[in-house]
């Protein structure tokens, strides 16, 4: 499994600042928002024809590690 970080660019002058596949502008949240509305990955490589399977992934897994965070109760 490769680490999202090789598929995963950010630049502040790009895409309002949010992160982008592969320096290619497609953001991480178009890939997010395709699965979400129920997508399946094959469809959204097929709508997102530049995307590789690895770049969905690379998605999910940041998306992961940014909610992944800990909750203190005060």
């Amino acid at each position: 499994m490769s680490n999202h970080s090789d598929r995963i660019t950010f630049d502040p002058e790009q895409c309002g600042g949010r992160p982008w596949i592969r320096s290619m502008r497609i953001r991480g949240s178009d890939v997010l928002d395709l699965l979400a509305s129920g997508l399946g990955v094959g469809q959204v490589l097929a709508e997102l024809a530049s995307l590789e399977r690895e770049d969905v992934l690379a998605s999910l897994r940041y998306a992961s590690q940014r909610v992944d965070h800990p909750v203190f109760v005060v």
